[in-house]
């Protein structure tokens, strides 16, 4: 399978015109994924080659970076504090834009390959991706509200760190795999890829990941977003005519 991808690649190089002195070709094993009632996650293979125009571009180590991202909305985490014996929320905070899917996958640790001024300027780690306004004026530390935030959508799966886990090999060829959870949204997912040389990103490269409800959850979630009342009266049907089932199926076996 690898020698296939890696023939297909030198073939896409071969038929590409003139490019910058570093340029990438990319391919996926699929760029749109569909969610139906039984779906329970998706995995995402993602290769590519570098282009280099001269020797010069290709010296020196390389390292690419792949991230993999949701649409952005906004997020209020809260903070709950025990009181009176009852957990109640005592504290809330505005993210303005996070992504519900976050997945960054590297050659290295993260550390090494990306600098602090390629990841503020760039957002490639999900920190810096996140956007936190509207500070409550009592909140001494709104760091503790995104890392909160961080924190439980990585012990979810939703934020994903992958450090070694692209494969470069001789400067060229480039491969990683993602793991997508069953628990997506929909939306146009963005895959971003640097290369990066001793820190700094040298190329980039962006393309889209249509991720979207078919069969008949979209024609529900149609129905629920265009006709609200129909979509009600239907779920009231529904619960209606499965309390009535119940009920008959226990009395057949009682009988």
């Amino acid at each position: 399978m690898q020698g296939f991808f890696a023939r297909l690649l030198f073939a896409l190089l071969a038929l590409s015109g003139p490019v910058s002195a570093q340029d990438i070709v990319l391919g996926m094993s699929k760029n749109e994924i569909g969610i139906t009632a039984f779906f329970n996650g998706s995995e995402i293979l993602i290769f590519g080659a570098l282009k280099h125009e001269t020797a010069a571009s290709s010296a020196g180590d390389l390292d690419v970076v792949v991230t993999i991202a949701s649409p952005r909305n906004p997020v209020t985490v809260r903070r709950k504090d025990k009181r009176l014996g009852i957990w109640v929320n005592v504290e809330a905070f505005d993210v303005d834009l996070a992504p519900s899917f976050y997945a960054v996958a590297t050659t290295g640790p993260f550390d090494r390959v990306v600098s602090e001024a390629s990841d503020l300027w760039h957002q490639i780690s999900v920190r810096q991706l996140i956007r936190a306004v509207a500070v409550p004026p009592s909140t001494n530390n709104k760091d503790q509200f995104t890392e909160a935030l961080v924190r439980v959508r990585e012990e979810q799966g939703l934020y994903q760190m992958l450090p070694g886990s692209v494969q470069l090999q001789e400067q060229t060829l480039f491969s990683t795999s993602v793991s997508l959870p069953s628990n997506l949204v929909e939306g146009a997912y963005s895959a971003r890829i640097f290369v990066m040389r001793d820190g700094e990103v040298v190329s980039q490269y962006q393309t889209a990941i249509d991720v979207h409800k078919v069969g008949i959850e979209r024609w529900l979630y149609n129905l629920a977003h265009e006709r609200p009342v129909v979509y009600g009266l239907l779920s009231l049907a529904i619960a209606i005519f499965s309390g009535w089932a119940a009920a008959a199926a226990f009395r057949l076996l009682r009988g």
